[in-house]
């Protein structure tokens, strides 16, 4: 073979291998700007982890923020989300807008046989959340809810070492999640105008974190719901979030077993933590990376297991490919609609003082 015909043997090689791989890729549409876990996104999408074919944002400032950013081209972006899905036809909607508009995202994909995920919770009310489960009934489409803490290998642990009565039956759950506050860490003004308003964003702290614990606990009892929530939320810094709460500790009592959520915008440090006390032992995931067994006085560290998926957008596409099936889990609408009673519930107490029942 002479240099020329090999030249282009081994182009047409490498070219066939680039559209394979790349066949392999999910496809997706964003829609909004304004949550900052958009940025997990984008970074996503420069490493060649996921294609990003159209971006729905009407906020000018925003669209060329990202532009810059990320030296997207124009060709990407469009004002409405309508607009967007005359022209793409993307695997699935990725959804980074306050959490009361996710039922608009919804309404408009899926008519369109268009799957979507969401950043967390899934809603801000019980009466969105239903409505999000119906339309996807109705046109046989996913609606998953993205949480950080489902791609933490320690959580999957406990979750696989619980169903292995490790530490036998579950009596009590304790869920950290919080950190110094959306202000003080500096998330963007944009996020924060919304993230501290109570109709787009439910509420403060209580949704924010909140949810948090309620998808574990609803996970680690196997998609039962609790019989009651009570719950009592604060505002510390009045002056910092003056509308909604930035404290919050819920009760979800099970029956036979206990969750304490506690959720909070006013920590020295950032915690997302999941305890587990069984009838025979405990466990800690102190973590993403470090869980913490104990039997009887000593802690001792388990070695942990790499999870399957590092975040959202290989368990999407293992999804939308038949590879696994959602049923209950993490990211399940099943999982979340109950996340939703959970924190409506939380919120219906905090504002009366008496225990609320489901």
């Amino acid at each position: 073979m002479n240099k020329i015909a090999y030249s282009l043997a081994c182009f047409l090689t490498a070219s066939l291998f680039f559209v394979t791989v790349n066949a392999q890729v999910l496809k997706v549409a964003v829609a909004g700007l304004n949550h900052d876990h958009v940025n997990n996104i984008m970074n996503q999408f420069k490493k060649g982890e996921v294609v990003i074919i159209g971006i729905a944002e009407p906020d000018a400032q925003l669209v060329q923020k990202y532009k810059d950013r990320f030296n997207l081209p124009d060709s990407l972006f469009y004002t409405s989300l309508k607009n967007m899905l005359k022209h793409c036809k993307p695997d699935a909607v990725l959804a980074y807008n306050a959490i009361a508009d996710h039922i608009d995202v919804v309404e408009a994909c899926a008519p369109k046989h268009i799957p979507v995920m969401v950043e967390k919770p899934l809603a801000t009310t019980v009466q969105d959340a239903k409505r999000i489960a119906d339309l996807a009934k109705r046109y046989n489409i996913q609606v998953l809810t993205n949480y950080e803490t489902t791609w933490y290998p320690t959580n999957q642990q406990v979750y696989q070492m619980v169903n292995a009565h490790a530490i036998g039956d579950i009596q009590k759950m304790v869920v950290h999640d919080g950190h110094q506050g959306p202000v003080e860490i500096g998330c963007s003004p944009d996020f924060l105008k919304w993230l501290t308003d109570p109709e787009k964003n439910g509420g403060g702290a209580v949704m924010d974190f909140g949810c948090y614990g309620a998808n574990l606990m609803t996970w680690l009892m196997d998609g039962k719901a609790p019989v009651s929530v009570t719950a009592i939320t604060r505002q510390v810094k009045p002056t910092v979030y003056p509308k909604v709460d930035d404290d919050a500790t819920i009760l979800v009592d099970y029956g036979t077993s206990i969750g304490i959520i506690e959720a909070s915008w006013n920590w020295p440090f950032g915690i997302k933590d999941l305890e587990v006390f069984g009838k025979t032992g405990y466990l800690h995931a102190l973590n993403g990376n470090t869980l913490q067994r104990r039997d009887t006085a000593t802690y001792y560290n388990v070695p942990v297991t790499p999870y399957t998926y590092k975040d959202n957008i290989p368990y999407l596409t293992a999804v939308l490919r038949g590879d696994i099936k959602p049923g209950h889990d993490l990211s399940s609408l099943d999982n979340n609609l109950i996340v939703v009673r959970i924190l409506d519930a939380a919120r219906e107490s905090a504002r009366t003082g008496k225990k609320v029942m489901l």
